[in-house]
């Protein structure tokens, strides 16, 4: 596996590689691997012959009081498990190479994707994961990237994205991965102990609810929301971000449920902030 932190460097290498019929694959991760992180390597080496893995914690992306400074990191492990897991380049940039002193901060591309849900409760959230993924995408043109479904709003905005700006590049979305108590894979799951952990776990909880409710027959979006509410508050350590029920496509709100919907919700367990979400196709 090469490793750099040049940009000169990393596009010389994936020019080489941009050959006819020859699929170069990318995965942004900003570090602290865990199992979902490498269900997307996993299957971008089955899918690619040149596969490119990114570490680099985006500091456009965090908001006053959001733990950029703190967010957990383990370079040398992430490092052995891109080896052992095929990875063939890593770009491991520093904030200087990705925000040059004096150069623009923040591309201003905002659409109606990313004012609602986690948009609406971390404001220019979505205006630095687009600035680094255009930058990104720029400095590698792949072919593929590979996006978690956990992080679903993301991946729907960095569709349109794409489709936006005309980049050739197709968007896999994954599966979320679990842990084996069924909370979703994150790199902020290590802040979570004792009682913090069993707490956390009214996400999945809350959701399953709703799954429930809905095969019974439940098609009021309100009522549902309202009861995985209640749910939530039964923890002690949690607080409500949001629990919103929308159109899967649209993210609009929808007064009753049917086709496909996403049930999505953001919890505060302590000051952990955890997001998870399931996708249903709702028949009459």
């Amino acid at each position: 596996m090469v490793i750099t932190g040049s940009i000169k460097k990393i596009r010389a290498i994936s020019r080489r590689r941009a050959k006819p019929g020859k699929i170069i694959g990318f995965v942004p991760t900003m570090g602290a691997l865990h199992e979902g992180h490498l269900s997307l390597i996993k299957r971008a080496r089955k899918e690619c012959d040149f596969l490119i893995a990114s570490i680099f914690i985006n500091p456009t992306q965090f908001g006053a009081g959001e733990d950029y400074k703190h967010y957990p990191g383990n370079p040398a492990k992430d490092k052995k498990q891109l080896k052992k897991e095929g990875v063939d380049l890593l770009f491991l940039p520093n904030t200087n190479t990705m925000y040059p002193p004096g150069g623009a901060s923040v591309y201003a591309y905002e659409n109606n994707l990313s004012r609602v849900l986690c948009g609406k409760s971390r404001p220019g959230h979505f205006k630095g994961v687009c600035t680094i993924l255009v930058k990104l995408f720029n400095i590698i043109k792949p072919d593929i990237a590979y996006f978690g479904q956990k992080d679903y709003q993301q991946a729907l905005i960095v569709k349109k994205l794409v489709k936006d700006f005309n980049f050739p590049i197709r968007i896999r979305v994954l599966p979320v991965i679990r842990e084996q108590d069924n909370l979703a894979m994150s790199s902020r799951n290590d802040y979570l102990k004792g009682q913090a952990r069993k707490d956390s776990l009214c996400l999945y909880g809350a959701l399953s609810f709703a799954v429930k409710l809905i095969k019974a027959g439940e098609r009021n979006p309100k009522k549902i929301i309202n009861q995985m509410k209640q749910l939530v508050k039964s923890r002690k350590l949690a607080k409500i971000d949001y629990i919103e029920i929308v159109d899967a496509e649209s993210l609009k709100k929808i007064k009753r449920l049917k086709g496909r919907v996403l049930i999505a919700l953001a919890v505060y367990i302590k000051r952990v902030r955890l997001i998870d979400n399931v996708i249903l196709n709702v028949k009459k």
